[in-house]
């Protein structure tokens, strides 16, 4: 019986190619990723016994998150892995030569390959971009207390435009005790200043319903206007300010505490702010979309690859097939460094790992036993 699906009717080696692709998939990720977490294990059990941490800690805040975590992160390389070693299996055992035999084309036989590699984008990018960065925050404060012990707490000489015309200067945040210490905010009408606000401490104070609210502290207000100034102070005030902590601290690997909607709501509002130092939230953002596209372009040359019997066996695809993962991989990494430290847009170079492998895998194909 067949079973439709957008045009597509699944026949019975649809569903042995994608019950093959997948089922090595996963086998792949518990394969590896096994292998990582006792390695990661005796790299780090010295930290873990010199700093106390809980048995409880250490299964459930750190390894329950680190195996999603580097799964998704290294899913490529899973792609890959599963494709070249189950599609040369079948070429091994002249299977695809059957298949062409009954005058299955190659292209016919592309469909539940992509079909395949649609289901693990889709998973992919709904754990990077939802799941995984909720976990990420106990992960990485589990890594914070009991592995690195070093955890940026404070920030100095701050500017940023809070709200239209409206312009803070900080001197230093401390977010132990989520402080802000000699604080000012300038408004504007055009060129002229209408009001300077300055404390000597602000507090915050703010909660779910109200976000933006602190304590200022030995606080002294001038309203100027074309002919009169208008000086008011105090010992304490409530006042609102549109700031909140997380906005004046950046920790290392805070936007993998993000989910996508997240980060899209927190990059427009640094940017408007004209905060520069938000590069690395916007590779992020573009990263998980580009890395789940990329399950499709290595699907194509995984089995552009390995559809062919050759004398070298598995173990020659299989070889060709984890270097170009990683190649891929590398790519990937030396491009993202280039737009922090150069001048080349985050969207560009999270996607020109993919535009190149791309055009590699449509070659490939062209070549590819048909």
């Amino acid at each position: 019986m067949k079973i439709p699906f957008k045009g597509i009717f699944f026949k019975r080696i649809d569903k042995y190619i994608i019950a093959k692709f997948l089922g090595h998939y996963f086998f792949s990720i518990a394969l590896i990723i096994s292998i990582a977490v006792v390695f990661d294990y005796n790299e780090h059990i010295d930290k873990f016994v010199a700093n106390n941490a809980p048995w409880r800690a250490i299964i459930f805040d750190y390894y329950l998150n680190f195996i999603p975590y580097f799964s998704n992160l290294f899913s490529p390389l899973f792609v890959f892995i599963a494709v070249i070693f189950f599609t040369s299996k079948l070429a091994e055992n002249s299977e695809i030569i059957a298949m062409f035999s009954t005058g299955t084309s190659l292209h016919r036989l592309l469909k539940p390959y992509m079909f395949s590699a649609l289901l693990i984008a889709i998973l992919t990018y709904g754990l990077g971009a939802y799941v995984i960065p909720k976990g990420n925050v106990v992960r990485l404060e589990f890594e914070n207390t009991y592995k690195k012990k070093k955890k940026v707490e404070s920030a100095r000489n701050i500017q940023m435009e809070v709200e239209p015309n409206v312009i803070a200067y900080i001197e230093r945040f401390e977010s132990s005790n989520n402080t802000i210490y000699r604080f000012s905010l300038d408004s504007f009408d055009g060129n002229s200043m209408t009001s300077h606000f300055t404390a000597r401490t602000m507090v915050y104070a703010g909660d779910a319903e109200n976000p933006h609210r602190w304590k200022a502290k030995n606080w002294n207000l001038r309203t100027l206007t074309d002919t009169l100034e208008h000086i008011t102070n105090g010992l304490q005030r409530d006042t609102i300010v549109a700031i909140e902590p997380y906005d004046l601290l950046i920790t290392k690997n805070q936007q993998e505490t993000l989910t996508s909607p997240e980060l899209k709501r927190y990059i427009d509002k640094q940017r408007r702010r004209g905060i520069a130092n938000i590069k690395e939230f916007e590779l992020e953002y573009h990263k998980r979309i580009a890395t789940s596209f990329a399950a499709f372009i290595l699907t194509l040359i995984g089995l552009s690859l390995s559809a062919r019997k050759v004398k070298g066996g598995m173990g020659l695809n299989l070889g060709i097939g984890i270097a170009l993962s990683f190649a891929y991989i590398v790519f990937q990494t030396v491009s993202s460094t280039f737009a922090i430290n150069g001048s080349t847009p985050p969207i560009i170079a999270v996607w020109i790992p993919n535009i190149v492998f791309l055009f590699i895998g449509i070659y490939l194909y062209w070549k590819a036993p048909k």
